[in-house]
Formats: structure tokens, sequence, C-alpha cells
């Protein structure tokens, strides 16, 4: 993207913010915003530090991921400041100057050591809405993650400003050429542990780096749903591959998932084209109005069409949804919300007042519970796996007698499959932001 387009976005994004940041004051009674970055994490009994995660609430405000004990100061009617640390140290590489579109619309002190922030922060802590972890503490300076700032502040992160769509579409190329790396490994006879080298070296980012660890699934694997355990030897044969995996761009986060057969012409082809489909036609309802609950039970029920339609089931939709025997090979949640957090926040609440919507009942897993609407950005990833677990307990049960339990042990060695993409919800038709990649990218 060119830096004018850049700048340009990045200035009504940060507008947006700042008139959020006024209104989550108001409505808490506060008079500065301050958000430190967040530090480092030490293992206990050693001196070795946890991979740094930046707080989500500063890097809201900054394409800023690296840079612990650094702090965000926000008062309406003034210029934003940041609290720059670039500490002296020939240990490690230390952050950059303060470099990018976003500087020239801060106040910037540069700090050397973590309590010289305290000379720069509000004089008085007891006015602030100080958001960050307990560790964060600094002086009289601790996060006190007043309830009523929170609520407001993530609410409204469910709406994606047009700097944020742009800079998730980029994320979202990068993770799209680690897919395709991932793919050209497994086809190439990789474990599982190769094709996570290959993903990351195509992104550019290591696994601390990602947005979250990468699931790389071979044959059985992928009917596990977080498999994260990365075999060192591939499996003989190969019969199928299943990858979750993303990439991170400015602090916001992609989450896409693929699955493969070996056999290109065989049936767990076919099962995988039905449920590419199937999910591409569930993408149609993410449109605004639509409450996302009722979205995710109509997931189930054109899953259901599918189990039903290669034997694997003898039941009506309906019936398969209401008996719970979809969910024996649908177990978890349609979607949720993304941005600067993978699972993003505020998925169930009612109202930037707080309060929370309930999931629908026999539905543990769904992350998402909230009316679509426009600006917001959902994963679509619908499933279906072929889990020892939930099937054993299905065989037990009163549906067991709707089941093609040949049809099942045909499909159990290649584990499952999972489609996901991101889809954008606006005032008119849904608009998919992984699939476009993969076509530039082809």
């Amino acid at each position: 993207m060119p830096t004018s387009d850049l700048r340009t976005l990045y200035a009504a994004h940060l507008a947006v913010l700042e008139t959020r940041a006024q209104e989550a004051l108001a409505r808490g009674g506060f008079d500065h915003l301050v958000v430190p970055s967040g530090s480092l994490h030490y293992q206990l009994f050693d001196d070795r530090d946890y991979p740094y995660a930046v707080n989500p609430q500063f890097k809201a405000w900054l394409p800023l991921t690296q840079v612990p004990d650094s702090w965000l100061v926000y008062t309406p009617g003034d210029r934003p400041k940041v609290v720059y640390h670039q500490p002296f140290d020939y240990w490690h590489v230390v952050p950059e100057a303060p470099s990018g579109v976003w500087t020239e619309h801060f106040d910037i002190a540069v700090i050397r050591t973590p309590e010289e922030a305290l000379q720069h922060l509000p004089k008085n802590a007891a006015r602030c809405a100080i958001l960050g972890e307990a560790q964060s503490a600094l002086g009289g300076y601790a996060p006190n993650n007043p309830q009523a700032v929170v609520d407001y502040l993530e609410y409204h992160r469910a709406y994606k400003t047009p700097y944020e769509i742009a800079t998730m579409r980029q994320a979202q190329r990068k993770a799209v050429r680690g897919h395709r790396a991932a793919e050209r490994a497994f086809r190439a006879g990789a474990s599982e542990f190769g094709i996570h080298l290959a993903y990351c070296q195509a992104v550019g980012q290591d696994a601390v780096e990602l947005p979250y660890r990468n699931i790389v699934a071979l044959n059985e694997h992928g009917a596990v749903l977080h498999y994260t355990e990365l075999g060192r030897l591939p499996p003989k044969p190969a019969r199928s591959f299943l990858i979750d995996a993303g990439a991170s761009h400015h602090g916001y986060a992609a989450d896409i998932t693929r699955t493969y057969a070996a056999d290109a012409n065989g049936e767990f082809q076919a099962l995988i084209d039905a449920v590419d489909a199937t999910q591409q036609k569930i993408g149609q309802l993410y449109r605004a109005g639509n409450d996302y609950k009722r979205v995710h039970l109509d997931a189930h029920l054109l899953l259901a069409c599918v189990l039903k339609d290669f034997g694997i089931v003898d039941l009506s939709p309906e019936a398969a949804l209401e008996t719970g025997v979809s969910s024996a090979f649908f177990p978890h949640g349609l979607g949720h919300g993304i941005g600067l957090q993978v699972h993003d926040v505020a998925g169930f609440a009612e109202s930037d007042r707080g309060g929370k919507i309930a999931k629908p009942e026999g539905h543990p897993y769904l992350r998402l519970t909230r009316v679509l609407e426009p600006g917001m950005v959902v994963t679509n990833e619908p499933g279906l796996y072929f889990v020892d677990l939930l099937l054993d307990a299905l065989k037990q049960g009163p549906q067991a007698g709707a089941v093609n339990w040949d049809r099942v042990e045909a499909f159990r060695p290649y584990g499952g499959i999972r489609i996901e993409d991101e889809v954008l919800v606006t005032d008119g038709d849904p608009v998919n932001l992984t699939r476009p990649a993969f076509a530039e990218a082809a």
C-alpha cells in the first residue's frame, strides 16, 4: 500500500480511537487514558523470560508490538503521547528509533529505563483509567481496568476501521504465502514439523511472532481440533493434511484453515469439496442484521446435509441438529471475531455498557453471539471431524442406528476437514478477505 494511503487511513483510524476514548473516559469518570505496552514475564526459578506479548489495548493505537515498558497516554483535547522505552542494552537488540506514519500524530518521549516513564505520565494517577496487566504497575500507576471503560472500548473494537481492514488484508497475504508453501511441503512428503518450518519460512515469522501456534495435522491428527504436537517423521502413507495457521501484520492477526487430500480423485477429496462449497454458502449469511447464533445453527443444518449426502448419517438436517448428532461431527463454534486478537474481545457483549448474550443451548464452544453489523470481521470455519471420543459416545447413545458406521470407519483415518476464511460484514454483500489473497498468490 502506498505510504500516502496508509497515512490517510491511519489518521482517520486515530480520530476514531480518540472519539471512543473520550466517551469511555466520560463513562468511567476519568480524565486520562493510560495504557502500558506490557513487560517481560520471567519463568519461575529461572532467569529466562517468556515470549513477550504486547497489550492489545496499546497496539490498538500504535503499530508497535515489540516495545515493552512503553506507555500510551491520551487526554481529551491534547495530542496523544507515547513514552517509548529504548534502553541502553548491549545484550539484546533494542527497539529502533520511533518511525512510521504514526509518529506525526504523537508527542514522543524516549526513555532509557522503565522508571523514567513516571516523569511523563499524568500527575494524578487516581484520575487515570490504566488498562493493562498487574505486572505493568509502575510507582503509583497500577492498572485499574475500570469496567465501564473496558466494556466500551472492547465492544467497539468489533467495528474495524478502514485502516484496520487494510492491515488485516496484509496479514491475510502473509498467511496465504505460508499456506501455499505448506501445501507444497505436504505434497513433497514432509513431516508435520517440516511443513511447519516451510510455513514459517514463507511467512517470514517464527513461532513467537505468529498470532497462535500452528495446527499442522496429517491423517488422523486432523481430528484433534487444536493439534500442535508437530510429528518429526511423516506417516506412511500420508492421506490427508489439515493446516490452521495465521500471520501477524502490525499487531493484527490472520486466521486461515485449509484441508487437503493426497488423492485428488478420492472420496475424501470429494468430502473436502462438499465442505468447501458449504462453507461458501455459509459465508453468504454473514450479513448485517443476522443473529450469529442463528448463522451457527444454520451451518449445522447445511453440514448435516453433507453428512446425509455422503451416507454417513441417515437423519434429516433438523433431526441431526436437534438430537446433537451434527455436533458429534461438528463440535466447535462456527467462528469468532478477529482483529488485534485471534479470538477478539466482546464476542458475547450485549451492549457497550456490558451484559452477556448467552450461547445457544448445546453449543458451548461458540465464541460469538452478537448480531452481525457492518465493520465486523468474523471467521467462517465449519468442519466435519471423525473424533474417536465423540463417535464412541454417539455409538453408545440412542441415535447410534442413524449412523452408518462403515462409512465412519472409512473416513476415520483422514481425521477431519476444516475450511476457514475471514469475512467482513458490510451494508451489502459479505466481503471475503481470504479467498482474494489466495487468488492473488496464484
